[in-house]
């Protein structure tokens, strides 16, 4: 594998700089296609492993380019195979498709109405990261590519995954269980690529990080357990909601006493704390979830063995006792270092030099990260700001006011069909 990127590497800027004019064609017959889709999955989002309706109609989509598709994978998933006309490598392409928690506030014609059940509670359901527009413009590669199938030197996968979101409590899902189901297998992929459409990078732009670009992330969960008593009488009891103030305050500091800050970042967030019923109630026990991200694996496990000694001691010191659940969730989205290099041509050549940008890494996570490990990887992010708007006025992911310009749509599409076109080109 080196040695055949080392080659890419050198032929990559010879034969990325010239435009394929029928990728250009297509794309732009597919786009209002791509629009409709995107609109259409945003005003029906499901969440997570609940993806029914957007399945279906991917799956019947690529059925109708003629692709090869699997269906269900990983209970709502998609695998479609696309088998090009001449011998070559096989690419993979990936999009997710599940929906958050959230009540949409964004006035357009299409906003999300939808309600269902979170964890117990009545939810609103929107959009609110991106992921029907992964689906619409994968949806509207697969066409492209489709439609050039006698001229491919290679195999795509296309893979529509559910749940990157994280799947419900009790169930497995997302890119481990599309693995652990076979989807990088029948053919063996040799490369994927994906994108992420981006709230603050504006229209036309893509974002990119060889190595580490997003950060592994981890769950825990602390149940601090006290003795009950009257809210008037607190030297009765052991306060757990006391000892849960003073938690929070040690866990920040093994960010920032503990970690080497000039190696990679770290994070601890507490995101939930539940405890008690009543003022006048000091209640026994007091449970807190948070979630720790992380860019460099040892210092991964170096916070994993400081949470349980600085909860511990922190309530031993109170008189209260306390358990510590560390669940590890998804490791660092890792772009290959090779590969990155010898398809930032490609990027550039599709959406100019100017436009292609060199970031650091971000604490956000992705669940890319499970193919990546598997096999060599690029995820990227598009830009889906409007232009000219300031990037600190837009509002952020997993918000009701996440909005994105449908106008970037095309570049995704282009992008990712010029890649895999790209590649294949460069190893047939």
């Amino acid at each position: 594998m080196k040695k055949i990127l080392l080659l890419l590497l050198c032929a990559g800027p010879l034969f990325a700089q010239a435009q394929d004019p029928l990728v250009d064609k297509l794309a732009d017959e597919v786009e209002p296609k791509v629009i409709e889709w995107r609109r259409w999955i945003h005003q029906h989002p499901e969440l997570s492993n609940r993806e029914y309706e957007t399945g279906k109609m991917v799956a019947e989509h690529l059925r109708s380019l003629g692709i090869e598709v699997t269906y269900p994978v990983a209970h709502t998933g998609v695998k479609g195979v696309l088998r090009g006309g001449k011998p070559g490598p096989v690419v993979a392409l990936r999009a997710d498709m599940d929906a958050l928690p959230v009540t949409e506030r964004v006035d357009v014609p299409f906003a999300s109405k939808v309600r269902s059940t979170y964890l117990g509670q009545e939810v609103g359901v929107m959009h609110a990261c991106g992921h029907d527009s992964h689906t619409a413009i994968l949806m509207g590669v697969a066409e492209v590519l489709a439609k050039m199938r006698d001229q491919l030197p290679g195999t795509v996968v296309f893979i529509f995954q559910p749940a990157e979101e994280g799947a419900p409590p009790g169930e497995e899902g997302g890119a481990e269980l599309m693995v652990k189901e076979g989807v990088l297998e029948n053919p063996k992929v040799d490369v994927i690529f994906g994108l992420h459409i981006s709230s603050g990078l504006e229209v036309g732009k893509i974002r990119y990080k060889p190595g580490g670009a997003l950060a592994a992330s981890d769950r825990f969960v602390v149940k601090i357990h006290g003795k009950q008593t009257h809210g008037s009488r607190p030297w009765a009891g052991v306060d757990p909601i006391t000892v849960a103030g003073q938690v929070i305050t040690g866990l920040q500091t093994i960010v920032s006493r503990q970690m080497d800050l000039t190696n990679e970042a770290v994070v601890i967030s507490v995101g939930k704390i539940q405890g008690g019923v009543r003022s006048n109630i000091i209640p026994e026990e007091v449970e807190m979830i948070g979630t720790i991200r992380t860019l460099d694996t040892a210092m991964q496990r170096q916070v994993h063995r400081a949470i349980p000694r600085m909860v511990q001691n922190i309530a031993e010191a109170h008189g209260a006792t306390a358990e510590v659940d560390i669940q590890i969730g998804y490791p660092v989205t890792y772009n290959d270092p090779e590969l990155t290099e010898a398809m930032v041509p490609t990027l550039k050549k599709v959406a100019g030099d100017k436009n292609v940008i060199l970031s650091k890494a971000i604490t956000g996570a992705e669940d890319f990260s499970f193919y990546a490990r598997e096999v060599p990887g690029l995820f990227f992010f598009l830009g889906g700001m409007p232009k000219g708007q300031d990037p600190a006025t837009a509002p952020p992911h997993h918000t009701p006011d996440f909005y994105i310009d449908e106008s970037g749509f095309k570049l995704g599409v282009r992008a990712l069909a010029n890649l895999t076109l790209d590649y294949m080109r460069a190893h047939q």
